[in-house]
């Protein structure tokens, strides 16, 4: 079997498909994206597969993860590793299609029956909380990920921390002691005020506080770990297990690798086992397509220190399209009292209508994140 050609496919709101086709009959597809830079990503697909992969064989996994990971001068990063990852996932599909099983049994086998998994409520400005989270209690869920502000002034006032509380104590009034929250901070903070925040979240004991300080930042997330009694999470701006490793001897208590940005499966699977060895949990941060939270999935089945997972079906983010618009059967995706059931599918286990992505194709809209400057007009970190 060889790879004869690798397409991809640019669609609403922001993501981008790879699909991989082979000369014996398997299609594998995949979700390689950086938000924001779908077409810069684009162009490092193709680069790797005019250089590696048309005319390899696919089922050389490990073989070509290293020669795209490792074979150039210049490696590592978003846009390389993304690039990587979605071929990676599309690899593993191909495979497991091949073999006639769901990649979790090519890993191992299943550890579990269901995954807990979590949705988003509010946006980049978080408001009305309460109303969002009791919502998605009504469809079933047990866990809820909210922003933890919008911008922050350097070092947070009396009253954006207040902000900070409130929105925690709403949350945790709707949930009860049965239900938890997570709170993002998404590096807006110093590690000043991550430190601040944390102590004023600590009476509503969320679930975790996720990347408390910017990535570049990890060797100062110790500060904060040892600075409160709430697990502290990170990872979705880490891209290999070189990256992961600053922060896991830091001592969080929970990395969120993204499988569409770290490398794929081959390379999250070892930043989960990784992880183990730190007690550390993994939550695979996914607030991307289908392809995404499938491959994620796979993960999640045969990854004894899995904890929950985050999915993007009614995020704000989602404009124009939602991940059930490219899925032929939908019914892979139904949550059951806030779990997926375990998917049977070979492969990735879901399967992509190619029709509706090949019309998509072309027509998102480029996306990107808010530009946020304080009050002087200086630019504000996120």
């Amino acid at each position: 079997m060889k790879i004869t050609r690798v397409e991809t496919f640019a669609v609403p709101p922001r993501w981008l498909f790879c699909r991989i086709e082979t000369d014996d009959g398997p299609v594998g597809w995949g979700e390689p994206v950086v938000e924001g830079r779908a077409e810069t990503v684009r162009a490092a697909v193709h680069e790797l597969a005019d250089q590696f992969l048309v005319g390899a064989d696919p089922s050389r996994i490990e073989d070509l993860w290293q020669l795209m990971s490792k074979g150039s001068f210049y490696r590592g990063g978003p846009v390389l590793s993304s690039a990587v990852a979605g071929i990676d996932q599309a690899l593993w599909d191909i495979a497991g299609k091949a073999l006639g099983a769901p990649v979790y049994r090519l890993l191992g086998g299943p550890v579990r029956e269901r995954a807990r998994a979590y949705c988003w409520v509010g946006g980049d400005e978080p408001a009305q909380v309460r109303d969002q989270v009791a919502a998605q209690v009504d469809a079933g869920f047990t866990a809820v990920k909210m922003n933890a502000s919008g911008r922050m002034s350097p070092l947070p006032t009396p009253a954006e921390l207040a902000d900070v509380a409130a929105r925690a104590e709403a949350a945790r009034e709707v949930l009860g002691p049965e239900g938890d929250f997570a709170v993002d901070f998404h590096g807006r903070f110093s590690t000043a005020g991550a430190v601040r925040a944390a102590g004023v979240l600590e009476p509503y004991a969320p679930m975790f506080v996720e990347e408390p300080v910017l990535p570049e930042y990890t060797h100062l997330i110790g500060r904060v770990t040892d600075s409160t009694r709430l697990p502290v999470a990170t990872g979705e701006r880490l891209f290999s297990r070189t990256d992961a490793l600053p922060a896991l001897q830091a001592g969080i208590a929970v990395l969120q690798p993204d499988l569409s940005h770290a490398g794929g499966i081959s390379e999250c699977r070892r930043i989960a086992s990784l992880a183990e060895t730190f007690d550390v949990l993994v939550a695979p941060h996914c607030p991307l397509g289908p392809l995404a939270l499938a491959a994620s999935l796979q993960l999640a089945f045969c990854t004894p220190n899995f904890l929950i997972q985050e999915q993007s079906i009614g995020i704000h983010y989602n404009k124009g399209a939602e991940l059930l618009d490219y899925v032929a059967d939908r019914s892979v995706f139904r949550f059951e009292d806030g779990h997926l059931p375990r998917p049977t599918g070979h492969g990735l286990g879901v399967e992509i209508d190619e029709k509706a992505v090949r019309k998509a194709d072309g027509s998102a809209k480029s996306w990107h994140n808010p530009v946020w400057r304080h009050g002087d007009g200086s630019f504000a970190e996120w």
